[in-house]
């Protein structure tokens, strides 16, 4: 999906986000601001949200002189992240519907968004997450292609959220042993996104086939990956696109076998879903 009218003001706000989360002086906080709202004349309507918070981002992060802004957030995010893990995993061990439970903890996950126009907290999500229906539900669909499925490839979001996925992986892995799953991170740090070095902090390397997509877009924009990444993306059964960035890079895709898990934190999201800010999404295309 191409950038709007409204993703533009969005973006130009991120830079306020970024003084907060760096703690920057008065000056920096200046010149980051002055810097996007300039940059922001020249958007190409069409790029899609990603591709310009990309060249946003790394723009910001030279100004600052920091190769990942949010370092000290994402370290944060993660701790937190993992204090629900065993209550989560209490939540699987007794769930009669392990796969839904899973796919749940996932898209809950998908709150931890540092560049949303909508903020959730984490702990109030994980206190309905269970009981809310997704709005967008082809859950029985995204069941039924797991089973004919012997590859899935999980796209992975943020940092934080990584902690949801490693159970959700960890959770497939048991219901479908002959299924042979990898994840994939973007190539550089450019919002909160996870990485390399995050997910192997996670010990995702142990756990399932961990790639890098090379991408410096915070979302799986296709011709930006490496090409280890997009054969990998074309080849298997069921790609699982965790999140707004990557569905906002995927919609459309050139592949079918598609399932977007999510949650709505912005207009433009919303009107592509036609659903409402604060919905979870489970759709396969």
């Amino acid at each position: 999906m191409l950038i709007d009218e409204a993703c533009v003001g969005c973006i130009i706000n991120q830079s306020i986000k970024v003084s907060k989360a760096i703690g920057a002086d008065d000056g920096l906080r200046e010149k980051l601001t002055h810097a996007v709202d300039d940059m922001s004349k020249s958007f190409s309507f069409s790029n899609n949200p990603p591709e310009i918070a990309a060249d946003v981002y790394e723009m910001m992060a030279t100004l600052a002189h920091k190769t990942d802004l949010y370092d000290k957030v994402k370290a944060l995010s993660t701790k937190k992240a993992l204090s629900f893990v065993p209550l989560l995993e209490d939540k699987l061990a007794k769930s009669k519907n392990k796969l839904l439970t899973a796919t749940k903890i996932a898209v809950a996950g998908n709150v931890i968004d540092l560049a949303a126009e909508v903020e959730f907290d984490l702990e109030e999500e994980l206190s309905k997450i269970f009981h809310t229906d997704f709005s967008h539900n082809d859950f029985s669909q995204f069941e039924q292609k797991l089973l004919k499925a012997r590859t899935v490839l999980v796209i992975g979001d943020n940092v934080g959220e990584h902690v949801f996925d490693f159970l959700f992986i960890k959770t497939l892995q048991r219901l479908y042993p002959n299924v042979f799953f990898s994840y994939m991170v973007r190539g550089n740090p450019i919002i909160n996104d996870v990485t390399m070095k995050e997910a192997k902090e996670a010990e995702f390397d142990k756990l399932c086939n961990l790639v890098d997509s090379g991408v410096n877009t915070p979302g799986f924009t296709y011709d930006r990956a490496n090409q280890a990444s997009q054969e990998l993306f074309d080849s298997v059964d069921l790609v699982v696109s965790k999140g707004m960035g990557n569905y906002e890079c995927l919609s459309p895709s050139h592949r079918e076998g598609i399932c977007f898990l999510l949650k709505v934190k912005c207009g433009v999201v919303a009107n592509s879903l036609q659903k409402e800010i604060g919905d979870i999404i489970c759709k396969v295309v």
